[in-house]
């Protein structure tokens, strides 16, 4: 488990202001900050108290109440929640990388939307966060040559949440969902570090053709809402793909694309876009 802010370097800043409103001590862990919204949301809203007992503060570890989140988002009659939990609770014992991803990507939401005003609100109720680290679970058990379950959690992640990630695909940290409803990831595809996508983006292959097919998207690309990524092709880090667009040609690193089939409008205005969600074209060739 992650036992600092490491995951909050990069908005070190806005993570310490709200560590000293929540009055921790500045070496404050990302549990020790979720327990404590936990215990200020409870005293605030009584009516929510069971709910955040159940979801955090019975809790004493941050893999235990992420594994028990999971699990709810992801039962079923066939697969009740204390059979899931024990496979997700498998998971994190073996692979510590993937709650450390977690942490990273509460991070990424609480410093990108506008509309996250605390790292517990992302952790229960963003189904982007949820969905992230369900395919994570899923892909450990890819991994590990359990491929009938991790066919089973895809299918429930795409059921319970509307979110169509393959287990195979390889995921960074530091990922963000935004609305997420619609996502779709293909099989070979690879996120890499830092990445912001939103709604009804598709990383999709080209036909029926077998072996390396998905796309590529490097570091600090914002994918806009709607746009169709398709093929074994690259997302160039620190590039932005508009809204709608069709990408069927490697992005180069830095640019602005946008249209159907996507072109070069522009370069961004940042250089990492995916942390800023500035969704402007940025400077125009």
């Amino acid at each position: 488990m992650v036992a600092t802010l490491g995951p909050f370097r990069a908005i070190a800043p806005l993570a310490q202001e709200h560590i000293r409103t929540l009055g921790l001590a500045p070496e404050a862990t990302v549990w020790d900050i979720m327990r404590a919204e936990a215990e200020h949301a409870a005293h605030s809203e009584p009516m929510l108290g069971n709910y955040l007992n159940a979801a955090v503060l019975n809790h004493d570890r941050f893999e235990v109440a992420l594994s028990f989140k999971l699990a709810t988002k992801l039962e079923s009659a066939l697969l009740p929640m204390t059979m899931i939990r024990g496979v997700i609770e498998e998971a994190l014992a073996a692979d510590a990388d993937i709650a450390t991803a977690a942490c990273y990507d509460l991070a990424a939401v609480y410093s990108r939307d506008p509309a996250c005003d605390d790292i517990t609100f992302a952790f229960l109720c963003l189904k982007g966060f949820h969905a992230l680290e369900a395919q994570r679970i899923a892909h450990w058990l890819w991994q590990s040559n359990r491929r009938p379950l991790a066919k089973l959690f895809q299918n429930q992640i795409s059921e319970q949440l509307g979110v169509d990630m393959h287990p195979a695909a390889r995921l960074g940290r530091g990922i963000m969902l935004d609305h997420a409803t619609g996502i779709v990831v293909g099989e070979t595809a690879v996120i890499e570090d830092d990445v912001s996508m939103l709604h009804a983006v598709t990383l999709g292959g080209t036909g029926n053709e077998s072996g390396d097919r998905h796309p590529k998207i490097r570091r600090g690309v914002l994918l806009s809402a709607g746009c169709k990524i398709i093929g074994n092709i690259e997302v160039g880090e620190g590039a932005k793909v508009g809204a709608g667009s069709v990408v069927l040609a490697d992005v180069p690193p830095h640019v602005t694309v946008a249209g159907v089939p996507a072109k070069i409008v522009g370069t961004p205005r940042d250089p990492e876009p995916a942390l800023s969600m500035d969704h402007s074209i940025g400077k125009v060739e």
